[in-house]
């Protein structure tokens, strides 16, 4: 199974998961054009893409979606309450199969199981993600790390999870207060702090690969959000075990490969 950030931000959010014959990606939250480009790179055409796996309805992550489904028709699936918006407000194109938390949804030989997220959008959900070769959990855009998140990423063999601000930063830059409490939220994003908490007990759980995802562009950096997540494992005597990877705001990141 490989794994590759196509972007990772605030301003737009795809992954590619390829194994067992399949091509599916997770969200469309960059131009038709973009994902095609960077699927090309891959080796991967647009109609390779057998399914959609969409996290939640913010425009970041479908933004693409609708003229991403004009040109081919994969299949889109999505947690319960996100069907519902995706229904009434994007329309796209393709039949949209609704997901419970928990239960699993075969795609070729890859299992795939939605989890809950702590997020402020409807039917907001993480994906584990298995095949013969291991298991990978997709985990941005959760205020906190519940226990049901906590639950369905442990054990995994690798990770794409949140880390979104340096609080410091967030707490003395632009934005309004409003926005600020929002982000820090229990349903806003992850701070490094609170990623790197989490990368350690993903890592003692014996998950040996990370990519850290969903930086913001104006409360982090890519040093500040691998410093934290580093210093955390280096406290556990296990930071050469585990490979940290900073996935780009804008362009394919580093492969993770099980």
């Amino acid at each position: 199974m490989l794994v590759v950030t196509l972007a990772s931000s605030s301003s737009g959010n795809c992954a590619l998961v390829s194994g067992g014959g399949q091509n599916i990606l997770i969200d469309a939250g960059i131009s038709y054009r973009r994902i095609v480009s960077s699927l090309n790179a891959l080796g991967v055409g647009p109609r390779d893409i057998s399914a959609v796996l969409i996290t939640h309805t913010h425009s970041d992550h479908i933004g693409g979606l609708p003229t991403l489904t004009k040109y081919i028709s994969p299949r889109i699936f999505c947690g319960r309450g996100t069907d519902v918006t995706l229904e009434r407000s994007i329309r796209p194109g393709g039949e949209i199969t609704r997901l419970d938390c928990g239960a699993d949804l075969y795609i070729g030989e890859l299992k795939i199981t939605p989890f809950k997220t702590s997020h402020d959008s409807p039917g907001s959900v993480g994906y584990s993600i298995t095949s013969e070769r291991g298991r990978f959990v997709y985990c941005t855009d959760l205020g906190i790390v519940t226990p049901e998140v906590e639950a369905a990423a442990l054990g995994a063999d690798a990770a794409v999870i949140e880390s979104n601000h340096d609080l410091r930063m967030l707490q003395t830059g632009p934005y309004p207060q409003f926005l600020k409490r929002r982000i820090a939220s229990d349903v806003g994003h992850l701070s490094n702090d609170t990623s790197a908490a989490f990368a350690g007990r993903l890592a003692d759980s014996g998950t040996r690969r990370l990519v850290l995802a969903h930086l913001s562009k104006e409360n982090n950096t890519p040093e500040a959000a691998y410093s934290a997540c580093t210093d955390s494992l280096r406290k556990r005597g296990a930071e050469r075990d585990v490979t940290v990877r900073v996935a780009p705001h804008d362009c394919i990141g580093e492969a993770l490969i099980l």
